[in-house]
């Protein structure tokens, strides 16, 4: 038996690792094993035992930014930064289920937020626990990584939380994922 809390918002976005400074990014549709253990010691549980993530549509939305360096004109005599627009295809509306092996700790985990990767993408929990067999859950509408290497697996990134060991899973995609609006 799976505990599971529904979380929504109005938007995320999950940076992938091969982005560092993308003129164009569209997030990622997965979490990586340190996005689930982050997210696993905000909520402070034992475990998270499988998510799910589904969204409405995605928003190409745009960021200014500034490069840490500093350019010197001799001419003017000036210290200048260079202005950059960075454009973030964010998700609308997405829907993450995270399945708990016990009551408690979904009951723990139904009574707080939770960050998809940036502090902005706030996702706020259902009040209702729902209790579903694997199979049921085996069932929802979404993307999950599967942690765990096989042949299907790609690298998903470094470890955070694991000096930086590379982390690799398989894309699991059931059902209708993208919902649009």
């Amino acid at each position: 038996m799976y505990y599971v809390i529904r979380y929504s918002g109005p938007f995320g976005f999950i940076k992938p690792w091969t982005a560092v400074r993308d003129s164009k990014t569209f997030s990622q549709q997965f979490l990586t094993p340190s996005i689930v253990e982050g997210i696993r010691q905000k909520l402070e549980v034992s475990s998270i035992l499988r998510h799910k993530l589904k969204y409405s549509s995605i928003s190409i939305q745009q960021e200014q930014t500034q490069p840490r360096g500093w350019e010197k004109k001799t001419k003017s005599k000036e210290m200048i930064r260079s202005l950059s627009i960075l454009e973030r295809g964010v998700m609308i509306e997405p829907q993450l289920y995270l399945a708990f092996e016990t009551e408690e700790d979904a009951e723990k985990a139904s009574k707080q937020h939770i960050c998809l990767c940036r502090n902005e993408d706030v996702l706020l929990p259902d009040t209702e626990l729902l209790r579903m067999e694997e199979s049921d859950f085996n069932d929802l509408n979404g993307f999950e990584l599967h942690f765990e290497e096989n042949e299907k697996s790609f690298l998903v990134g470094f470890n955070r939380f694991d000096n930086a060991k590379p982390m690799y899973g398989w894309l699991e995609v059931t059902g209708k994922p993208v919902l649009g609006l």
